[in-house]
């Protein structure tokens, strides 16, 4: 899948875009105008830390699980893109995480980026 033409994307902003989503959906929640009935992200914010992270627990497993399959399948392209969605589940997830505890992506990147 990874291919040299890839044009770059801003991958901050689109974190960044997609956090304050969740953020705009967690306060939606907290205020009562989402229901957990109807709204994923308010059924998560709903379960707590302790939901939140177990979720993030599994989600993190099924990209263990996905990872070896493409080492150990014929298919590799079609595993690559289960891999894949599972990573966007994950980071998904861990972005609901980040915004539970009042975090943002862009702490996740400045760390990153002090690390290089």
């Amino acid at each position: 899948m990874t291919s040299p033409e890839r044009k770059p994307s801003n991958l901050d902003s689109a974190l960044a875009h997609l956090a304050d989503v969740v953020d705009q959906r967690r306060d939606a929640f907290k205020a009562g105008q989402a229901d957990p009935k109807t709204s994923y992200t308010a059924l998560l914010f709903s379960k707590g830390d302790d939901g939140i992270l177990k979720k993030i627990g599994e989600e993190a497993t099924e990209v263990v699980m996905a990872a070896k399959d493409v080492r150990n399948s014929n298919l590799a392209t079609e595993q690559q893109k289960l891999l894949v969605g599972e990573m966007a589940d994950l980071w998904f997830h861990c972005l609901i995480a980040l915004s539970q505890f009042d975090l943002r992506p862009e702490d996740v990147v400045s760390e990153l980026n002090r690390r290089l």
